[in-house]
């Protein structure tokens, strides 16, 4: 394998474009995704079924990682989705923090929440107006 960072394109590319078994093929068959928008999902297989079921209901989505952060056994990425809703463009940013056993995604965490039905509308409970906590 090459960089984590490469891995996690790969599976973005599957994500995008692939079929459950290449999303699966990223993972540990233990793996786990934990996100704040769904139920944990648990083991290769079902995540390429969650997969299946995303690139369903946002048809013609397109998920790019934007940076990677490595540092050994772990990742932290930050990511766009670009896509149509309601015939308007829109754009959901993301981050998320990955795990690895070997050269797989063993865990996925995603703390960030998103409105679906407006997916363009930025993070739910995000302070938009406040000023910068980072100075």
């Amino acid at each position: 394998m090459g960089s984590r960072g490469d891995h996690i394109r790969s599976y973005f590319a599957a994500c995008t474009a692939g079929s459950s078994a290449d999303v699966a093929e990223h993972f540990t068959d233990d793996a786990v995704i934990y996100d704040t928008n769904h139920r944990p999902v648990s083991g290769g297989d079902a995540i390429g079924a969650f997969w299946e079921q995303i690139r369903s209901k946002w048809s013609g989505a397109v998920w790019i990682v934007d940076v990677v952060v490595e540092e050994g056994p772990a990742a932290a990425i930050e990511w766009t989705m670009t896509g149509d809703h309601d015939g308007r463009p829109f754009a959901v940013r993301g981050s998320e923090h990955y795990s690895f056993v070997d050269d797989r995604i063993a865990e996925i965490r995603q703390y960030w929440t998103f409105d679906p039905e407006q997916p363009g509308s930025g993070l739910v409970d995000y302070p938009y107006g406040a000023e910068s906590r980072i100075s």
